[in-house]
């Protein structure tokens, strides 16, 4: 049974995932939240080191996280949870809120939680996850590529036992190079069989959750040939027990005030990576994602960790990875996951003592790597002709530098400014091919009646002496319009112009400027003893033309026929 056919039973108003669930996904789901939970554990601890809290705090904050997120996200795969990029920005934010010991870091490491949850809660209550729309699919491509390269490379040093350089993803490599004459032989024994056994029960065995099977590997490695001993190195102890509820304690409305601008920033790098996870895994099944409701869905994950002492959360790219490939079908795996993490919490925490840190980077490094998608870079390449490059020279690639732009971005900035990099050069590519919008020369079909089409892709077409007649194909507006005379003036300066039939048929919109500059060129023409007449008027274009109350006589045909043979009879 199809999701699809589920999507159009009854909606539950929280819980959409799990509206017409099909038994036969329990055991999916099941197995999947028992894979996400094994690598959730190991990975929550150590992103809370990297929040510069007590590692237990990435345990607090997953069970909230997972369940309001299953509550109110929209997608069925997504898995919410402590992550690098937003645990290194929470950590620098903390940094710059408080100067105290470790229960004010704490402090505000939730409200950094709660406030990065207001923000994405109010966005999406105000329904602006169109803003999504200004993240293009190229950008966000991009910024994956980016992200998941950065987790590799971050996970790369556990795999051979050396040391970890902080920074971008070029620091880190270049660290990591420095650092191979230290690799520690047994740990990267470890990782590379774990590696090993992930990619090769995910290839020849798929419905085996290979995950769980190296994680358990790796426990009983550790246990039968004493591997901790011999500087392989584990995850350690984790204290047990639930933490309490509540705003954080001994802080005011100055100190929220106060972490208010770093969680906006920390809010949107979030979204856009967990957006970015939830609409890979849904397109693999055509199913939508409803950005405000993945906004209210992070809001909730977010304020539900800041108030059980939690740390920021989003959307992981790894753990989604997992979840997909372990079977799930549903949020159930991520309520799975989150029931278990509150038994660890509670009585398992020993579990997780001997698990080699380089298994779960093994983990990790298998989920993400197929992330890496180079070939969607080289079909944005190929998206080109040479009547594109001629029209728009290197922008004409623009879905390929906007994608590059923001993969770039992230490995040489970090994740935040690679995220604007992206957004701003797709913005600034697309202002810049608005203002050199193509104008075709149009010829009438042979045998076709009336119809017109471009003499460049159809040189057969016949021409009315004279009279060349223009189609811009784009808006007409205050950036182009200057192109847009210069293209008619140019077709004007021929030797034996009679005029200028501009089609409007493919003008989608028009403002004022356009409209004062069509009126200033059909008085310039004229004074030269030559016509500049527009046919089709449609819409706005004839609608701003009127309430302009323009002063010359520019004058508009129903019909290119018309309006040439206007010109012509002069």
């Amino acid at each position: 049974m199809t999701v699809g056919v589920h999507a159009r039973r009854r909606r539950l108003p929280a819980f959409q995932s799990l509206s017409g669930y099909d038994r036969g996904w329990l055991r999916g789901d099941l197995i999947a939240g028992l894979t996400v939970w094994a690598i959730l554990v190991p990975e929550a601890l150590a992103y809370a080191t990297i929040a510069g809290v007590s590692p237990v705090v990435g345990l607090y904050a997953a069970p909230a996280a997972l369940v309001l997120y299953a509550a109110f996200g929209s997608s069925r795969y997504l898995i919410v949870g402590p992550m690098s990029a937003t645990a290194a920005l929470s950590a620098a934010a903390v940094a710059d809120l408080t100067t105290g010991g470790p229960d004010e870091v704490l402090a505000f490491t939730g409200v950094v939680a709660l406030m990065t949850g207001a923000y994405a809660l109010a966005a999406g209550v105000l329904r602006l996850g169109f803003l999504a729309s200004f993240i293009s699919e190229p950008v966000l491509k991009g910024f994956i590529i980016g992200m998941a390269l950065t987790i590799i490379i971050g996970q790369v040093p556990t795999i051979f036992g050396v040391e970890k350089e902080d920074g971008s993803f070029f620091r880190q490599l270049w660290g990591f190079i420095g650092n191979l004459g230290d690799t520690q032989v047994r740990t990267l024994v470890v990782g590379v069989m774990s590696l090993v056994i992930v990619l090769a029960l995910r290839r020849v065995a798929p419905v085996v959750p290979a995950s769980l099977v190296a994680v358990i590997a790796g426990v009983i490695a550790v246990d039968l040939f004493d591997l901790e001993s011999k500087g392989v190195a584990i995850v350690g102890p984790i204290d047990s027990g639930l933490p309490s509820i509540g705003p954080p304690d001994g802080l005011g409305l100055s100190d929220y005030l106060a972490a208010a601008g770093p969680a906006a920033g920390i809010m949107l790098v979030g979204f856009a990576e967990g957006l970015g996870a939830a609409k890979t895994y849904a397109a693999r099944e055509r199913a939508e994602i409803n950005t405000n409701r993945e906004l209210i869905g992070l809001g909730a994950a977010n304020i539900g960790s800041g108030f059980v002492s939690g740390m920021v959360v989003n959307g992981s790219l790894s753990k989604t990875a997992v979840d997909w490939a372990a079977g799930a079908r549903s949020q159930l795996s991520g309520i799975t996951a989150a029931a278990l993490t509150v038994i660890t919490l509670l009585f398992l925490t020993d579990l997780f003592e001997n698990l080699p840190e380089a298994t779960l980077a093994a983990v990790v490094i298998a989920a993400v790597v197929e992330l890496v998608d180079f070939a969607s870079l080289k079909r944005y390449y190929n998206l080109y002709s040479t009547r594109l490059g001629r029209i728009y020279g290197h922008a004409a690639r623009a879905d390929f530098i906007a994608a590059v732009a923001a993969m770039l971005g992230v490995l040489v900035f970090d994740t935040l400014p690679g995220l604007v990099i992206g957004i701003v050069m797709s913005l600034l590519l697309l202002l810049y091919r608005a203002s050199k919008p193509y104008v075709a020369e149009l010829g009438q079909i042979p045998g076709a009646g009336h119809q017109y089409n471009d003499l460049d892709r159809h040189p057969g077409n016949s021409v009315e002496p004279g009279v060349p007649v223009l189609r811009v194909e784009s808006g007409l507006f205050f950036a182009n319009a200057d192109a847009v005379r210069a293209t008619i003036k140019s077709h004007a300066a021929a030797p034996g112009t009679k005029g200028i039939v501009l089609d409007a048929e493919a003008i989608a919109f028009v403002d004022v400027t356009a409209v004062r500059m069509l009126e200033e060129l059909a008085v310039e023409l004229a004074g030269g003893g030559q016509q500049l007449v527009i046919a089709h008027e449609l819409g706005q274009v004839g609608d701003l033309l009127d309430q302009h109350g323009s002063a010359t006589d520019l004058r508009v045909y129903a019909t290119i026929d018309e309006a040439v043979v206007a010109v012509r009879d002069g």
